[in-house]
């Protein structure tokens, strides 16, 4: 006899569902899995015979099975195929009646004993069962993640006998919880209130904030790069419900979200300069999201910008200009999310000093500067030098806005570009295409000329100064200004330390 379940495979943020048969014969004992299964899949063999036997269905004793994992030219990674798996023995031994899997999608992984383990991807593969009209039977760590889903049934359980006894129709299994959607506490976020100084760099953060531009902070150690960099994601609107479910998307992908339900905090992604290319963009022998997707709708943090592999940073491009990446291998090319804002910090120097107190020769200042490529600075709309601060303006007392106050000129902002962009569908200033620049960025004559003035003595490329435009978009915006004016120009030119040399 043959058994059947549905599960679901993975491919890239989307799932595809898979179609698990089983047939069980007379024969050696042997657990057969076909249909390009991965090496977790491969190992579901114990952990399926040993869950069955510790749950007491004793089927596999002298009896060959063959499991056949359809489309069968579908790579099937992870281990949420050991509930599919023992759902149809059970179903070919005669224990589950036939057909009673029919109109759900199960996934789960099954410990020795029989207890249902977390497993990545329950939101993609719920909203694959929603467009089939399918229902899913998902661990329990996983319910509120699968339930954010709208329109789709979710049941959850914990051990594979109550599994079983649910599609027996001897007992009932708790149903995924569905929560009104509510944004992160404000109070999760460090206070802008906490920076002394640096008037020019907090401007540049709120701007950054304000139109979704990237930004690079220069300066020399101790001089704040790390602590306004972890203010940005606290300046930010909230996450609408849209957003949420982009992000946990990504994370559920990830293996990030397993009993923590939605992602209702924008991302603060910081990795170590030493970070891998495929870590960092994304990829490997069994393809991931990396950190540039993993900070989807959030922040990306780059501390000590040249130390970071030149591939590395090399391979942001694709994401900076496209808010995506495509990963290639032989069999398969996956494409990820990474609508993502980039900031990044460094010394002035490879001393770290800069300034009189540098003990660099003018070469090595050269070569230190060199590690970052002229593409990619491009990609860069503000770069702010971040001076040592004064001892003296350390004491306690004499703080700056807080970050509620500068947040509401950001949202102020955002509603006026989220009003501008209701026919395109962007979301901020940095988000504007090359088509939609010239009708939806007005700038009077004086502040065009002198754009073209400085862009001409400073030998910007034609991509800063179309950023170079939508920077001082943000700063109208900031201030209330339909029109892009001089003023508006010259504080967006002031943002470019390293194009001034």
């Amino acid at each position: 006899m043959i058994g059947h379940c549905v599960g679901a495979a993975l491919r890239g943020v989307e799932a595809v569902l898979v179609r698990v048969e089983v047939d069980l014969a007379p024969g050696l004992p042997q657990f057969n899995i076909v249909g390009l299964a991965g090496k977790a899949v491969h190992e579901a063999r114990v952990r399926v015979r040993s869950a069955l036997d510790n749950a007491g269905y004793d089927l596999l004793g002298t009896r060959r099975v063959t499991a056949n994992l359809a489309p069968a030219d579908l790579p099937k990674e992870g281990t949420g195929y050991d509930l599919p798996l023992a759902l149809a023995v059970l179903e070919a031994g005669g224990v589950i009646p036939e057909g009673a899997s029919k109109g759900r999608v199960f996934a789960g992984e099954l410990s020795l004993s029989g207890a249902l383990k977390p497993v990545r991807g329950a939101l993609p593969l719920a909203d694959a069962a929603r467009a089939r009209g399918l229902g899913v039977v998902v661990p329990k760590q996983n319910g509120d993640e699968a339930a954010a889903v709208p329109g789709v049934e979710v049941r959850t359980a914990t051990t594979l006998a109550e599994v079983v006894e649910f599609l027996r129709g001897t007992r009932e299994l708790e149903a995924g919880k569905t929560s009104e959607f509510a944004p992160a506490p404000e109070r999760s976020a460090p206070d802008l209130a906490d920076v002394r100084g640096q008037q020019r760099a907090r401007r540049a953060l709120e701007i950054a904030a304000a139109g979704g531009h990237n930004l690079l902070l220069v300066g020399p150690p101790g001089s704040g790069k790390t602590m306004l960099a972890k203010r940005l994601p606290g300046l930010l609107p909230p996450m609408s419900f849209a957003e949420s479910i982009e992000t946990t998307r990504i994370h559920s992908v990830a293996g990030l979200t397993r009993r923590a339900g939605l992602v209702r905090a924008r991302p603060f992604r910081a990795p170590h300069h030493s970070a891998s290319d495929a870590s960092l963009v994304g990829g490997g022998g069994v393809p991931r999201p990396g950190e540039v997707s993993l900070a989807h709708n959030g922040v990306l943090f780059l501390d000590e910008l040249p130390e970071f592999r030149r591939t590395g940073l090399e391979g942001l491009r694709q994401p900076l200009e496209d808010r995506l990446v495509t990963v290639t291998r032989v069999r398969e090319s996956l494409t990820y999310p990474a609508s993502f804002q980039l900031v990044a910090a460094m010394n002035p120097c490879a001393c770290g000093r800069g300034g009189a107190e540098c003990e660099c020769s003018a070469l090595s200042q050269q070569r230190y500067r060199a590690r970052l490529s002229a593409p990619l600075l491009d990609r860069i709309d503000l770069m702010v030098e971040v001076p040592r601060v004064p001892l003296s303006s350390l004491r306690a007392g004499g703080e700056g806005e807080s970050s509620a106050v500068v947040r509401e000129r950001v949202v102020a902002a955002r509603a006026l570009q989220s009003a501008r962009f209701a026919s395109t569908g962007g979301r901020s200033n940095a988000e504007i295409g090359p088509s939609e620049l010239s009708r939806l960025v007005v700038i009077d004559e004086e502040g065009r000329a002198l754009l073209e003035l400085v862009g001409e003595r400073l030998r910007l490329s034609a991509r800063v100064y179309s950023r170079m435009l939508k920077v001082s978009r943000t700063i109208a915006d900031l201030e209330g200004d339909e029109v892009i004016g001089r003023r508006h120009v010259s504080e967006a030119l002031m943002y470019r330390c390293l194009d001034r040399g």
